[in-house]
């Protein structure tokens, strides 16, 4: 017998530490080579960590919340013998990213979903080992077929859904679901109708109990960069209302014949109006450098698209969205979305934005109060379009009406200048034909 210490690999560039999100084994189990151990979490990536050997368990690093250093042990597993061969490289599974809503978005700064670096360990007390590289899933990934460990099918779902799985009792592999991975609605769902073993959504009119929730993970993240943005930042909001019903009607007549191309939502005729009235307003579409003291005005636009998902809030980037038209940036809106939803988003396709859009989509609300998406000094907040009456003359009318918010950086902005940037935008989208005018 020998034992053997998975040493947790640097998993992303300039990463110093990661933090441990989920246990999948527990001191005593047996685990086989490429079972799925745990989940680690960076300030960019969360990433399934798997086993390069087959043993048992005898000590794990932490407890869920815990960091640990890159090259510190992870785990230790006592193999039957001493490990001594260097296993091929395989490229690194993509960590699972939840299912989103371009319209159901939510102002914030979230953390992102990264591809990771290949995974190596070390070997202890093996006299003459060499290093160990762990290998991933990614054959399972990419085919769905089963793993191959003695044990049950691979069930696919966020690190978010597992533990609230795992706290409820419900075994993953007897929900039903319509995708390729579990959703927190597969498992409201099974919980109400499915379960078959008592497992019911408690009685509205009954009170839960009190719980104590540690704050881990992607939430932490985007905790600490709220607190953050608030407390560097002082912001200030301004709200006007804004009557879209010739740019809706307008957007029902492109829709009835687009054909093969998207559908368009309200979103990419928001950006190309922000895109068309930005170069008047320089100083909204511009990033602050708190210790160098320095605003940065950029020439084009890099529109950052505030989106929930169950894991947390990402902020996937349109990049140079002045180019695009409406049917350009719905395709791109729609290519970020799927990327996102599998998990195959590019590191750079969630960096570098100049100014972000956020929006509660059907939600809406009368107005919102986003939060600047830090460096940044402005975001955008679309609220939900009404149909209410309104006078027009000495007439009264049907209109469909939609508050517009901004949230500025007063060390940048001024008040005078988000006002004058709204009613900008207000003109455009009232009069929806300047959109598509040279």
């Amino acid at each position: 017998m020998a034992r053997f210490t998975f040493r947790l690999p640097d998993i992303g560039e300039g990463i110093a530490e990661a933090e441990i999100v989920a246990w999948h084994v527990k001191v005593g189990d047996r685990i086989e080579e490429d079972q799925q151990v745990a989940d680690m979490m960076t300030d960019k990536a969360t990433v399934e960590m798997e086993s390069p050997v087959s043993g048992v368990v005898v000590e794990l690093a932490g407890e869920v919340g815990d960091q640990v250093a890159i090259g510190a042990s992870l785990m230790v597993v006592e193999t039957e013998e001493a490990v001594a061969e260097e296993t091929p490289v395989a490229e690194a599974p993509v960590a699972e990213a939840v299912e989103e809503q371009v319209e159901a978005e939510t102002p914030g700064v979230p953390e992102v979903v990264e591809a990771p670096t290949p995974v190596r360990a070390e070997p202890v007390e093996a006299p003459a080992a060499t290093e160990v590289v762990a290998q991933p899933f990614d054959k399972l990934r990419a085919n769905g077929a089963e793993e191959q460990a003695p044990a049950a099918k691979h069930v696919l779902a966020s690190p978010a859904v597992r533990a609230r799985a795992k706290d409820l009792g419900v075994d993953l592999a007897e929900v039903k679901h319509d995708g390729q991975h579990i959703r927190h609605a597969d498992l409201d769902a099974y919980l109400r109708y499915g379960s078959g073993q008592g497992y019911h959504a408690p009685h509205a009119s009954r009170a839960r109990e009190d719980e104590a929730v540690k704050v881990i993970g992607m939430r932490r993240r985007i905790a600490e960069n709220m607190a953050a943005a608030k407390r560097a930042i002082p912001h200030f909001t301004y709200v006007d209302e804004i009557d879209v019903t010739a740019l809706e009607a307008m957007r029902a007549d492109l829709n009835a014949n687009r054909g093969s191309r998207p559908k368009l939502t309200m979103l990419p005729f928001l950006i190309v109006a922000i895109c068309r009235t930005l170069p008047d307003f320089p100083m909204l579409n511009a990033r602050y450098d708190d210790e160098g003291g320095v605003v940065t005005r950029y020439g084009r636009v890099h529109m950052g698209m505030a989106t929930q998902t169950d894991a947390g809030l990402t902020v996937p980037v349109i990049s140079d969205a002045q180019d695009m038209n409406v049917w350009q940036l719905a395709s791109e809106i729609g290519r970020l979305a799927e990327a996102a939803r599998t998990g195959k988003i590019k590191s750079e396709e969630l960096q570098g934005g100049t100014i972000t859009i956020t929006s509660l989509g059907p939600l809406g609300g009368i107005a919102t109060t986003p939060v600047i998406n830090r460096p940044e000094v402005a975001i955008i907040g679309p609220n939900k379009i009404v149909e209410r009456p309104v006078f027009v003359g000495d007439d009264i009318v049907r209109a469909k009406l939609m508050n517009l918010s901004i949230s500025c950086d007063h060390r940048v902005v001024d008040g005078w200048d988000a006002a004058s940037y709204v009613q900008a935008l207000r003109k455009l989208l009232e009069t929806p034909v300047l959109l598509f005018a040279d």
